[in-house]
């Protein structure tokens, strides 16, 4: 008889958790997953989804306009409650598909919060469980900003459950949830202005996709404030919130919502007491094999602080379990990884930025173009697509893909593949293109 009751424990049930418990059972391991909210975590109930959900809702309102153009006669309306609802309700459905899909890999669900009181123990309301290791999967939330009257601040989980549209929001921040919620509500009719306190947009993006995209959302009618902060948040008489700018500004709104990052969530798991080391920002410290400071305690995901997207949290789930119950190494490749800001236009990357390549690279050649998408030709629409090529000169292998336009994600999704096998800027010259798409601009740069 073992003496652990399971052979491996998962405190959260979101992307990287599920996947580390299914895989780590269908190699043969003992598993359990405890989760106090709803099964799929962030992504699922207040992250990608919900969120991809309302930017296929929000797009409607530029679609529907430039359908005039191709001849047909709409009379648009919107109506809130109803894609709310709709969400709502695919969101359920997921969560139930996570449950079956635990149940289905012989995963023993605990649905309570749980905390370590050793390095083999969790306890929660209905109990105490053991086991040989224990895996932390319980991700992140939203960062709540320091000023005075910070209890009127908003944050991104909100929106989801908005029982109607603000008339004015104030978007505090300017990285993947400031730009894609700013786009949403924009497209939906509300007013945005977006508070950011840096030089530019996107930090840590392509310079030249940073300005496009700054250009394209002014188009757009979003206010954009640069080297601005919020010094304080103050309730007026009539019910609305005022802002205090540190440029003088006071700027009224019913939505100041601050989309400013997210903060690892270990608090109240009983890490500290255990001796597991923490970093600056509160994430787990971790190994290659995702080992914390305690033998036995192991994190993946968005509690770690690395690389705060999905996919990464599931392929960190994934090569755990094969580690440490299966037989072969699953290495991630973390230089290479594509992603999407699914604002409005859409922009989308993978590999290095031009100011990154001319740090790595002896010499670099660049390719961009920026052009009407033929789509919007016979619309009244202001949109441009730009899409870039940095080439690495010394072997002529692409070492960045980078395009904000329609589909820009799926684009460069099919460019991160070329570019993981090692593509060179002549064998892109080479393919021939689909004619007429903005995909075939990737293969006819020159």
């Amino acid at each position: 008889m073992s003496e652990f009751d399971y052979d491996l424990f998962v405190i959260g049930a979101g992307s990287g958790g599920v996947r580390a418990a299914r895989v780590a059972s269908e190699l043969g391991a003992r598993v359990a997953v405890a989760e106090s909210s709803r099964l799929g975590g962030t992504c699922v109930n207040v992250g990608c989804v919900p969120k991809k959900l309302f930017v296929y809702g929000s797009h409607f309102a530029y679609d529907l306009r430039d359908a005039r153009s191709y001849g047909w006669a709409v009379d648009p309306s919107f109506d809130w409650t109803a894609l709310r609802t709709n969400k709502d309700r695919e969101i359920a459905r997921l969560n139930e598909i996570y449950a079956g899909l635990l149940e289905r890999a012989g995963v023993h669900l605990v649905q309570e919060h749980v905390r370590l009181v050793d390095p083999h123990t969790v306890a929660g309301k209905t109990g105490r469980w053991t086991a040989r290791r224990i895996l932390v999967a319980a991700g992140g939330r939203p960062i709540v900003p320091e000023i005075p009257g910070a209890e009127h601040a908003r944050v991104s989980d909100e929106v989801f459950s908005l029982a109607a549209l603000p008339r004015h929001a104030m978007v505090v921040g300017a990285g993947y949830i400031a730009l894609e919620l700013g786009s949403v509500l924009n497209a939906l009719g509300v007013e945005v202005t977006l508070v950011h306190r840096g030089e530019e947009i996107l930090r840590g993006f392509d310079d030249d996709l940073r300005h496009h995209l700054h250009a394209e959302l002014e188009t757009k009618g979003v206010r954009i404030l640069l080297n601005t902060r919020v010094n304080a948040l103050e309730k007026t008489a009539d019910g609305l919130i005022e802002a205090r700018l540190d440029n003088g500004e006071r700027l009224q709104t019913d939505f100041p919502l601050f989309a400013i990052g997210r903060e690892p969530n270990t608090a109240g798991l009983g890490l500290e007491t255990l001796g597991v080391e923490l970093g600056q920002r509160g994430g787990i410290v971790v190994d290659d094999s995702f080992t914390t400071s305690v033998p036995s305690i192991h994190a993946v995901g968005d509690v770690i602080d690395h690389v705060q997207l999905t996919p990464v949290a599931i392929a960190e789930g994934m090569h755990f379990a094969h580690h440490f119950f299966g037989n072969g190494e699953r290495r991630i490749d973390y230089a290479s990884i594509p992603t999407a800001v699914f604002c409005q236009p859409e922009l989308a990357t993978v590999g290095l930025s031009e100011q990154e390549a001319w740090h790595r690279c002896q010499d670099v050649r660049v390719y961009k173009s920026v052009f009407t998408p033929l789509k919007l030709t016979m619309s009244q629409r202001e949109e441009h697509t730009i899409v870039k090529l940095v080439v690495d000169a010394s072997n002529d292998r692409v070492v960045g893909c980078h395009m904000a336009g329609h589909n820009a994600a799926e684009i460069i999704q099919g460019l991160a593949v070329a570019m993981k096998a090692g593509a060179t800027k002549a064998q892109f010259d080479a393919t021939i293109g689909i004619h007429p798409t903005s995909a075939e601009e990737f293969v006819t740069l020159r």
